[in-house]
């Protein structure tokens, strides 16, 4: 799975907004989230959909984030 290209980026861009608000969270590259040096958060792409992978522990877990209810579940 690769990892989401900008228009799949500019796809989710209300959803990256109201991530950049947690004041916490530091982006960098476009879409991809860290808390300082480690990476929490990031987006994947691949045929079947888009999917956001979040760091647990050592490993990250993937959700889709497809439609505004996947979304909403993510981030309120």
């Amino acid at each position: 799975m690769k990892h989401a290209t900008s228009p799949a980026l500019d796809r989710l861009e209300p959803l990256l907004k109201r991530i950049r608000r947690h004041a916490e969270l530091k982006e960098k590259p476009r879409g991809i989230f860290y808390v300082k040096s480690k990476s929490l958060l990031h987006f994947h792409e691949d045929p079947v959909g888009l999917f956001e992978g979040l760091r647990a522990g050592d490993d990250f877990l993937r959700f889709p984030v497809n439609s505004k209810k996947e979304q909403d579940g993510f981030v309120n």
